[in-house]
């Protein structure tokens, strides 16, 4: 195919992936008579760039735009999250939404130098990334259009499944590269890979042992554990010292890379569950997560030794789950992230310290803390064995001002 240089409908940017999905959009596009640009992020899938360039071009791509943002995505989304132990549901570590808000702005600082009027996308009607990408877009650009192919009856209707998929992509000579069918999809970044769909929409299907890509099966990972130190600063990692490998790494991006190596090869991060999309539909998932497990492990150990009572408690019900949420809904550019974001930052100034952790089969095991500027811990306040300049005595009315209420309970309650 060749570059459409006579479209009249405007000039779309396109988020690209190099897959069929997006290849058939990038012509449909060409056909509805845009201007198409492509746009790749790099935010450390594993993935064949050059490749995809090519591809894209030879669709009739005008430009093709691959850009780096996994030190972005780290030191922006991924070590924020980590500081305020963000978590979905209890369980979701929200790996694939916090990828969403990089990917977007970049995606529309192009479109804005590019004098594109649209921007496009190939998520699902269904699911939660047409949210958080379109909420991004119009928060980051309000004028700007957006072609949601899957939301619009033309295509949906005419392209019905993969069948419809590669015919198409034979009429339009794209080139579909034939790998062994997995029947599941899967999105992958730096943070983490998710897989749904296909035999996984089953909720009572196991996923093969041979589905999980990034970490070992926890049965086959190493029977020797691992054991490193991770520093942390206003609760961020800044350092980790593998002893046993005579190993110090720092740098924001090198420090996850590292952990992820470690995570992956002795099988951690690995997760299965149901849950609740944005939108109300019920879904499905499977992930892993090899170095944002291992850091939410030590960071919130560390918090323990680091952080007031007080502020922990606020942060823990209010600052966490609702942003959460919001990384999940797709709402991270608006003024309630700032807010919460402000808050996580001041929440983190004491968590200051080291925590040393066993990598063994698939569990982290958090070996000792410790902290030279914050430590809240006294051990002889603490201690069992002496009183450390705690008068046992102080109790006594501690427990009579706390009971007032609950003896005037009591009475009305009758309970025994």
């Amino acid at each position: 195919m060749s570059a459409n240089t006579t479209s009249t409908k405007g000039r779309v940017l396109l988020a690209y992936s190099g897959g069929l999905d997006t290849s058939c959009i990038l012509a449909w596009l060409i056909e509805q008579g845009y201007e198409v640009m492509c746009y790749m992020a790099n935010v450390g899938q594993e993935e064949d760039f050059d490749a995809a360039v090519i591809k894209a071009k030879g669709c009739g791509a005008t430009k093709v735009f691959v850009e780096d943002l996994q030190r972005e995505f780290v030191e922006e989304l991924i070590y924020p999250a980590v500081q305020a132990n963000t978590i979905y549901e209890g369980v979701y570590l929200l790996g694939t939404s916090l990828a969403r808000p990089v990917i977007a702005r970049r995606q529309m600082e192009i479109a804005a130098r590019e004098n594109c009027q649209y921007v496009s996308h190939g998520c699902t009607g269904k699911g939660n990334d047409q949210v958080r990408f379109e909420l991004a877009y119009y928060a980051l650009k309000p004028d700007i259009k957006v072609i949601a192919p899957w939301r619009i009856p033309a295509f949906y209707e005419r392209f019905q499944g993969r069948k419809d998929l590669l015919a198409f992509a034979a009429e339009k000579s794209i080139p579909v590269v034939q790998t062994a069918a997995k029947p599941w999809s899967t999105d992958e970044n730096l943070f983490h890979i998710s897989y749904e769909a296909g035999i996984l929409e089953d909720p009572d299907v196991t996923p093969p042992k041979d589905m999980w890509k990034l970490t070992v099966d926890p049965e086959d990972a190493p029977n020797t554990p691992e054991r490193i130190t991770i520093e942390f600063e206003q609760g961020k990692p800044v350092k980790v010292i593998n002893a046993s490998q005579k190993k110090e790494v720092t740098g924001g991006l090198e420090i996850f890379l590292y952990l992820n190596q470690l995570a992956r090869q002795n099988g951690i991060g690995r997760l299965d569950i149901v849950e609740n999309r944005f939108i109300g539909i019920k879904s499905r998932g499977c992930y892993e997560t090899p170095a944002g497990t291992i850091l939410r492990v030590a960071h919130m150990d560390l918090e323990g030794l680091t952080l007031d009572r007080q502020v922990r408690n606020m942060r823990d019900q209010f600052v966490t789950p609702q942003y959460s949420n919001l990384l999940y809904n797709g709402q991270y550019f608006s003024p309630e992230a700032e807010f919460l974001l402000a808050a996580i930052a001041a929440s983190q100034k004491t968590v200051n310290g080291e925590v040393r952790l066993k990598l063994y089969k698939g569990n982290v095991i958090v070996e000792g803390r410790s902290s030279k500027t914050n430590n809240l811990y006294d051990m002889e306040e603490s201690s069992m064995d002496v009183q450390g300049g705690f008068s046992p005595v102080d109790s006594e009315g501690f427990i009579k001002i706390q009971s007032i209420r609950l003896k005037k309970w009591g009475l009305n309650k009758k309970l025994i």
